[in-house]
């Protein structure tokens, strides 16, 4: 299968890098004519400086990580041209874009896949498969907090839609149910286009309710979801990509002594094996165009995970909780 990777940034760098080592890289485009030629050089593929000329070439499938605001055109271009698209997050960051996109590429038959990649991250896959074999019991509340200093790369979109998506789209995924209403607080700093903090609180049906904590305002890196089960309180660490899951009982207690109340503890920590989230989610892509089934992280499940992000951020603009749609 050949690949072509079309925004030679950091991300789009280390997709190429992955599909080099895999065999499959074709081709690199960037407008930056000594990024793509490095690139191209690096891999001994060929380089663009226009991602039309890319679509030309001999490519089955691209992966798009460029600018949010260009994520509509060339998304499209490609699906004109015939080929399978992984479009990183936040995939347009419209939901109604993206419907447009996810129907043209259901036309074509080709397969439009979303780069969420937190959901390829093993430890939430260990989490989703526990919840739903009952293991920890019945899920209450998922709790997200993704935190971090302010990047230094150029933004098109605030810290909602930047990283908030992840974490949307890992809730969303562990629920596994619709999202009804959203509230959400946040702001933004002096000189800030766009918010750079938020705390967004989602009501699922069933009663589940998940929360997101997600900054550029902290100066340590901090990315985990914890999750508060009927059996269990699990806390997941995405970059050790490791679970605390903690149990607890209560023994005889002696009114009197109120002061030691003899309380069990159940703590267990299991440490997965470590695999890269980014190569998980180019595996899934290439096995679902060769397949021909559906990649972990569809465009139905994209259109969702934009819909409460742009929730959230009518709430934090109105004040007020907002359905989702």
């Amino acid at each position: 299968m050949r690949i072509g990777v079309i925004g030679l940034g950091s991300m789009g760098q280390n997709h190429a890098r992955i599909l080099a080592e895999k065999g499959m890289l074709a081709s690199v485009a960037d407008i930056v004519p000594e990024v793509a030629q490095a690139v191209g050089r690096k891999h001994s593929v060929k380089h663009f400086l226009s991602y039309q000329e890319l679509l030309k070439s001999d490519v089955e499938a691209v992966v798009i990580v460029t600018p949010t605001n260009t994520h509509e055109k060339i998304a499209n271009d490609a699906i004109r041209a015939g080929k399978h698209v992984l479009l990183e997050k936040p995939m347009t960051g419209s939901s109604k874009v993206l419907e447009g996109l996810v129907e043209r590429a259901e036309q074509a038959r080709l397969v439009l896949a979303g780069g969420f990649t937190e959901r390829y991250n093993p430890v939430v896959a260990f989490a989703k498969q526990s919840l739903d074999s009952g293991e920890f019991g019945e899920l209450i509340t998922a709790a997200t907090r993704r935190v971090s200093s302010m990047p230094s790369r150029i933004r098109d979109v605030g810290v909602v839609m930047d990283l908030g998506v992840h974490d949307i789209d890992v809730v969303q995924y562990v629920v596994g149910k619709r999202a009804k209403t959203v509230y959400a607080l946040g702001g933004q700093g002096s000189g800030m286009k766009y918010e750079d903090h938020a705390n967004v609180l989602i009501d699922f049906e069933g009663g589940t309710t998940g929360f997101i904590e997600v900054n550029w305002l902290t100066p340590m890196k901090v990315r985990k979801l914890s999750l508060t089960c009927s059996k269990n309180f699990v806390e997941v660490d995405y970059m050790d990509q490791a679970a605390l899951v903690c149990s607890s009982s209560f023994k005889q207690v002696e009114a009197g002594n109120l002061f030691n109340v003899p309380l069990e503890f159940d703590l267990r920590r299991i440490a997965l094996k470590k695999e890269e989230p980014l190569k998980r989610e180019l595996d899934d892509f290439v096995a679902a165009v060769k397949d021909g089934r559906q990649p972990l992280v569809t465009g139905a499940n994209a259109i969702q995970t934009l819909k409460i992000a742009e929730a959230a951020l009518e709430s934090v603009r109105a004040g007020k909780k907002v359905q989702v749609e």
